[in-house]
């Protein structure tokens, strides 16, 4: 043992990390200078972003007022955090002067209020974070959308400043390294460079372990068979579990932004399991995973060959003329447009009931992902898939991560990288990072005519096949279900979607997010939703006049079935097995176009 306490073996140790370390980082160098490949999507977000930055420090300047009193904040801030903190270190007990959040799981270690040095440094950027936010909340000269940009840049920032994203100044990770002797940052460089290589735009990191689950496997296994399929989707017909179903089939229509099992993880918490033990005829549309092929497939096309086709070959596979949608986010607003063209050329009635999950109709206010959505970065996503066909779907799980960047991407980043760790296996993780493009000529469109113009609620504004649509012509007994702490679809404009039809709706409010609160199975007994008989003009006056209910929504949405989609006095017939029809079983559930990866796609069209 040497006069410091270090052994000649633990040196030797170091040195050998070092050099891997050292060497790992010359080939992440590699990696990132060959991933760099000109973009106009994402030039166009920088420059927006350098804009947002040029504006509030406009506004800043014509206001030196505020700048010195921020200014002034700071210093007194440094000054009191500066006195508390030679307090601390001589052992006195001293209350913080700020403290995280409760719903901040940054801060979780106790080495955060433990130690005077980390308390420090995490009061300090709790401080600094403080002092930004309600800078920008006090500036004047700037409209709301400028100010929302400006916002979400400054916090994207911040939060990528935490102390907590580096080594030396988190805790964990200190003691991790110390532990290891620095092999857990030698594993995370390693998984750094698998990630990039895994990545389009940006870096997606990996959030669960990636062999844990298989589609087929142990996750969308509830029983069925694919009976249908064109270009774009595969239909899947599930076994039934009932001697009897309800007379009516159920069509569900899920978004092709990820992919369907989100709605058939396990079976505990299936959806599609649950309505077919409820005695629905579930069909189910599985999308394609496109590529450049596809690029010139429309929205029309996905209303075409997805939900109408679908309706046509239900009719071939149970004889029933009519149906039930049940749709969920894109998936919905595309329900939407489909049942307002089935209604403008005189054939609604092929739709008896249509329940839209977490669906905006009414674009004025699509939260955060608006940042992304201006003019400028719209046009150069425009450019981008004029070039390639496609948009990279791992591009579009990077911009929702970003969405709420402290839960899924920089936990992520602290563990994968910093602690050498490997993600938990976890199914709704998995579905979260198993992604799917998006064709230009669909997503163009919708970006444009849906996010930045928001046609979809003008009559008229939109039109399908030389059919002008009109959502309120709609007569359709129509069930939405929003969440409350939706970050996509938000239910403050969701809400608006609830007014335009002419026909019954029922509106019902969920609690939790965008996925949980959708998928929300009754015996869990979790998050509870709001109700409300009436549909008054503004969701915050629907909210007051709501009342709570504990557990799940679904039940509350198999009643308003019984009543809206199976007016022909909710009568049962034998159950139909995928096949007894006029539509052979073309391959067992889950089907090939679901298990269609990203890379396996672009590989086979030769975009590799």
């Amino acid at each position: 043992m040497s006069q410091q306490g270090v052994s000649q073996e633990d040196i030797e140790v170091w040195n050998t990390q070092l050099k891997e370390a050292a060497e790992q980082y010359q080939g992440l160098m590699q990696d990132l200078l060959a991933h760099m490949a000109p973009s106009e999507a994402a030039d166009s977000v920088y420059s927006d972003m350098r804009k947002s930055f040029e504006a509030g420090a406009q506004a800043l300047m014509n206001n030196p007022t505020l700048l010195w009193q921020t200014q002034a904040r700071l210093l007194q801030d440094q000054w009191l955090l500066w006195q508390q903190s030679i307090r601390a270190l001589s052992g006195e007990q001293v209350t913080p002067l700020i403290t995280p959040s409760k719903s901040d799981r940054r801060f979780k270690d106790d080495a955060w209020t433990q130690d005077p040095h980390y308390a420090a440094i995490m009061q300090q950027y709790l401080l600094f974070s403080q002092v930004v936010e309600e800078l920008i909340e006090s500036l004047e000269g700037m409209d709301d959308l400028q100010k929302r940009n400006l916002g979400f840049y400054a916090r994207q920032l911040v939060n990528a400043m935490s102390p907590t994203n580096f080594v030396s100044t988190n805790p964990e990770v200190m003691r991790r390294t110390l532990q290891t002797r620095g092999q857990n940052l030698v594993e995370g460089l390693s998984r750094l460079r698998e990630d990039l290589a895994n990545s389009a735009e940006g870096i997606n990191v990996c959030m669960t372990e990636r062999n844990a689950f298989g589609i087929g496997e142990n996750i969308a296994v509830t029983p069925g068979a694919v009976v249908y399929e064109n270009e774009l989707i595969q239909l899947i017909q599930y076994t039934p579990t009932t001697e009897k179903t309800f007379k009516t089939p159920l069509l569900i229509v899920p978004p092709w932004i990820n992919k369907y099992y989100i709605l058939d993880l396990r079976q505990d918490n299936s959806m599609v399991k649950w309505m077919v033990d409820q005695g629905h005829t579930v069909f189910l549309i599985s999308w394609r995973n496109p590529g450049p092929e596809q690029r010139d497939i429309t929205w029309a096309d996905y209303m075409q060959m997805g939900p109408i086709s679908a309706i046509s070959a239900i009719e071939d596979a149970c004889g029933e003329k009519s149906v039930n949608l049940v749709s969920y986010c894109v998936g919905g607003t595309l329900t939407a447009s489909t049942v307002a063209y089935l209604t403008s050329t005189r054939k609604g009635r092929k739709v008896k009931s249509v329940t839209y999950m977490a669906t905006l109709q009414d674009f004025r206010d699509p939260g955060d992902i608006g940042v992304f959505l201006n003019e400028a970065v719209v046009k150069g996503l425009e450019q981008t898939m004029q070039l390639k066909g496609y948009l990279d779907g791992r591009s579009m799980a990077y911009t929702f991560n970003l969405l709420r960047e402290n839960d899924l991407f920089w936990s992520f980043y602290i563990n994968n990288y910093l602690k050498g760790e490997m993600p938990a296996a976890f199914d709704l993780l998995h579905w979260n990072t198993d992604g799917t493009n998006l064709p230009a000529g669909t997503h163009a469109w919708y970006l444009r005519h849906m996010y930045l113009e928001n046609r979809l609620v003008a009559p008229g504004g939109i039109e399908l096949d030389g059919v002008k649509i009109d959502l309120r012509k709609i007569s359709t007994p129509s069930y939405f279900v929003s969440t409350k702490e939706d970050h996509i679809a938000k239910w403050n404009s969701t809400y608006y979607g609830a007014l335009l039809p002419k026909g019954p709706v029922t509106f019902v409010l969920g609690g939790s997010g965008h996925i949980a609160g959708i998928v929300n199975p009754p015996q869990k007994n979790k998050y509870g939703y709001w109700s409300n008989d009436t549909l008054p003009e503004s969701h915050e006056a629907w909210l007051e006049t709501a009342a709570f209910n504990e557990g799940s929504w679904w039940p509350h949405w198999q009643a308003w079935m019984t009543q809206n989609g199976y007016s022909d006095t909710q009568k049962l017939v034998p159950s139909r097995t995928p096949g007894d029809g006029k539509l052979e079983v073309i391959e067992s559930a889950p089907g090939r176009y679901v298990k269609m990866t990203i890379p396996d796609v672009l590989s086979e069209q030769g975009s590799l």
